[in-house]
């Protein structure tokens, strides 16, 4: 078989149930989005707050800020598990439990210890759906259009994010959390009548069940049989997994390939810049206010996903990533140099208690066009980052790990990510009262080169190449071809 030749038919699917089942599931990273912003509003609410139970200072904003990145690497740990065990979509649906609750006990909040707990809460869902939605959308989607779905689980996601942001222009924090927990329910419902993965189907024996899972993704007039068959020779000629295994090229190659980009996603920063979002924006001094600056960073983001998900199997995901990292690089760069140049006026920015009027009460500042370079630096930042290292890494994890190890790896990959993401927000607001905003952004702008080098040495080129293709690419040293 030549190596451009196609496993089967590679035209677009007509059945819109595929589309349908995706949309289900990513209702979660719509929740998921709109939990991981959720302070950059609520913060600045806070400190107005005539609640003196609710202040906070630097150290409970950093935890308020960060709790749910700890949060999502021990509800990605927990996927590991379920993943394999229960599958892809019941664990999707169990996330809700926790983001549910979670909500609940935030919109109730008296004392600021209830919010902590809530934000870790919504954290456990988080990590839970990053760790399984992708792999579930991954593994029901059509080759020729897996790049689009893949992307689908951060489009959602920015939604939510800007969602947040948007509601957060005219609802209180407790109504913010009440408002939290709509997605989740409706997401419960939806997968109820959706099919679970028919790859984890036939790795758990159940043919027949599979087959009719992969009959109603692709409609009973399409050539589903073809890849049933396809996607069944693969699993046999896996085998079961061992543990003495993972030192084979083509089960540890793929799972560093996707724990390293889950690891530098996070290493550019995009956490801790989207969840103190307006905390920058105050400390920046930028002549509009930050809430609508906020909206308009989420609004960018927004129509940078989708850019980047309709050129996702037209220029391919390699390409995007040289990109996304330049421009990051770029923007990291401009915030490095205008924050170092031009710091912001003593006691303009602070979480302290006695500071409440920086928040909303001071005398308004007359327009500075040159207080909008930060302004246009992040929006480029979040575009760059939904161009590439966002909506990619997510789809790369699900396309490049070996279906034997797929659900425990990717959990793996998400507990890294989170980890990494916790420890980053967590000492953000540290560095930047101790040193200045400069710091983290040159930092993150030096990582931003890292990830280009990592790329164009380590990330193989998936465009337009099925599961199999995929992983005959690691099974044979970089071949992609099938030979029947």
């Amino acid at each position: 078989m030549n190596e451009n030749t196609p496993l089967l038919n590679t035209s677009p699917p007509r059945n819109g149930r595929l589309y349908l089942a995706v949309f289900s599931a990513v209702l979660g990273n719509f929740s998921f989005g709109f939990s991981m912003v959720y302070p950059s509003p609520v913060i600045p609410q806070l400190q107005m707050d005539d609640d003196p139970r609710m202040k906070m200072n630097v150290q409970q904003v950093s935890w308020f800020g960060s709790v749910f990145t700890l949060g999502a690497a021990a509800g990605g740990l927990g996927a590991m598990l379920l993943n394999d065990k229960i599958g892809r979509k019941l664990s999707i649906m169990m996330s809700s439990i926790p983001s549910v609750v979670g909500y609940l006990v935030m919109a109730s909040a008296q004392e600021i210890w209830m919010l902590q707990v809530g934000r870790f809460l919504n954290g456990i869902a988080g990590g839970m759906t990053a760790a399984s939605i992708p792999v579930y959308v991954s593994e029901i989607s059509h080759p020729s259009v897996r790049g689009a779905m893949g992307s689908c689980p951060q489009i959602t996601a920015v939604f939510g994010s800007l969602a947040l942001y948007a509601l957060g222009l005219v609802l209180p924090w407790r109504w913010l959390a009440v408002a939290g927990e709509v997605p989740a329910v409706i997401m419960v419902v939806l997968l109820c009548f959706m099919p679970r993965s028919p790859r984890y189907l036939i790795t758990n024996g159940k043919q027949e069940e599979a087959s009719r899972a992969l009959e109603w993704l692709r409609g009973s007039d399409s050539d589903y049989m073809t890849e049933l068959n396809q996607i069944e020779r693969s699993i046999k000629s896996q085998g079961k997994l061992q543990f003495s295994e993972l030192t084979k090229p083509r089960y540890y190659k793929p799972i560093l390939i996707s724990i390293g980009m889950r690891f530098l996603q996070q290493m550019t920063g995009i956490t801790p810049i989207l969840v103190y979002l307006e905390p920058i924006f105050h400390k920046t001094n930028i002549s509009l206010e930050p809430k609508y600056d906020a909206a308009l960073v989420g609004a960018v983001r927004l129509v940078s996903v989708v850019i980047a998900a309709s050129l996702m199997d037209k220029a391919g995901r390699k390409a995007l990533l040289y990109t996304s990292g330049f421009l990051m690089y770029l923007s990291m760069l401009t915030m490095t140099m205008y924050t170092h140049v031009t710091p912001c006026q003593p006691g303009n920015h602070t979480f302290q208690p006695d500071d409440v009027q920086t928040y909303g009460s001071a005398s308004p500042q007359a327009f500075n066009p040159i207080t909008l370079i930060p302004l246009i630096a992040t929006m480029v930042i979040i575009f760059g980052y939904a161009m590439g290292w966002g909506p990619i890494t997510w789809l790369l994890m699900s396309e490049v790990l070996p279906l034997g190890a797929r659900g425990v790896a990717s959990g793996l990959c998400v507990g890294v990510s989170w980890i990494t993401a916790f420890i980053l927000t967590q000492v953000f607001m540290h560095v930047v009262d101790t040193y200045g905003l400069f710091v983290p952004f040159l930092f993150h702008g030096i990582i931003c080169v890292v990830n280009i080098i990592f790329t164009a040495v380590c990330v193989p080129e998936t465009k337009g190449r099925t599961l199999e293709e995929i992983e005959n690419y690691f099974r044979t040293g970089r071949k992609f071809t099938i030979l029947d």
